[in-house]
């Protein structure tokens, strides 16, 4: 007999409680709500939602939003959300103490964020992003303990000149 939570289709799901970093916890802790998955949100929807989740420092969940938008979107743009999803993913490695790991995905996501330029996709700060990844990635690998994921996540539009509270805010940062 198979005792692994499945899903209705047959596949393998964890039904596990999970922290902010997506860690397991035992079955019955209190863990925090998992994002749904399979979500179609516009660009902006996901780029607000994906901030709000790292400004809580949950880049996990964060990471879950941006592979939506990567499995769900345009062709033309599922490299921008799979380097975002890295980043994100990046993040939670360097948050739970994978040094290497961590460092690893901010550069992949970094690389492949580079390929878009000066470009503002959704308000992206890519620049300012790509940026912000390579010198965590340099700090992870130097520093021996996690970085904080709520302190060290970015601000995906940039500085925080307009944040006006919603999906369709114009540009925002720390």
């Amino acid at each position: 007999m198979d005792r692994r939570d499945r899903d209705p289709e047959g596949r393998a799901r964890s039904a596990r409680p999970r922290d902010g970093l997506g860690r397991p916890l035992p079955y019955g802790a209190e863990g925090v709500a998992r994002q749904p998955e399979g979500v179609e949100r516009t660009g902006d929807e996901s780029v607000y939602e994906a901030q709000r989740l790292l400004d809580a420092g949950m880049p996990f969940h964060a990471h879950e939003v941006f592979e939506d938008a990567w499995k769900s979107g345009p062709e033309a743009e599922r490299a921008l959300w799979r380097g975002l999803a890295q980043l994100a993913v990046g993040l939670t490695h360097a948050a739970r103490g994978n040094r290497s790991g961590g460092a690893r995905l901010l550069r992949r996501g970094a690389a492949g964020l580079a390929a878009y330029g000066d470009a503002r996709p959704y308000g992206i700060a890519l620049t300012e992003l790509t940026a912000w990844a390579e010198e965590l990635a340099g700090r992870v690998v130097r520093e021996e303990k996690p970085v904080p994921a709520a302190e060290s996540a970015p601000r995906l539009r940039g500085r925080p000149e307009a944040e006006a509270g919603g999906p369709d805010a114009a540009d925002s940062v720390r």
